[in-house]
């Protein structure tokens, strides 16, 4: 797997680690939510689906973490292959953001641009450039 497709695995992983704490723990701090541009009338109703979703991204990050560790120390087939599916995981489920937006269920409404592409980028450039030939 070439650097530029190592780095930008790197980059989604940091990200989704970055963002689950705030959706996890922090949800209900002003702040976190503007940061995480979610709004709620009772924050005690979004407080579980938060928790979930901080706990998927928590897990993408550290599976995508575990295959760069495998990839630079160990099998770089079993590496590869942990880096993709996690990369596709983080895109197919960034991507589900922004169709739930599309459909009316964020609150504000376009309010989940940013953290879609944000979170999409990062794994598309992971698949992108790891499908495209070495040298």
């Amino acid at each position: 797997m070439n650097g530029v497709a190592q780095v930008a695995a790197l980059v989604a992983a940091v990200a989704y680690l970055g963002a689950a704490p705030l959706e996890m723990f922090l949800v209900a701090s002003e702040r976190a939510r503007r940061f995480l541009h979610v709004e709620a009338d009772n924050v005690d109703d979004i407080r579980m689906w938060a928790f979930v979703v901080g706990a998927r991204n928590l897990l993408a990050g550290v599976g995508m973490l575990v295959g760069l560790a495998i990839l630079t120390t160990g099998d770089a087939v079993v590496g590869r292959t942990i880096v993709l599916t996690a990369a596709w995981y983080m895109l197919l489920a960034s991507l589900a953001m922004g169709v739930a937006d599309l459909m009316g269920l964020w609150r504000p409404r376009g309010g989940s641009v940013l953290g879609t592409i944000g979170s999409s980028l990062p794994p598309l450039v992971t698949l992108v450039a790891a499908a495209l030939p070495a040298g």
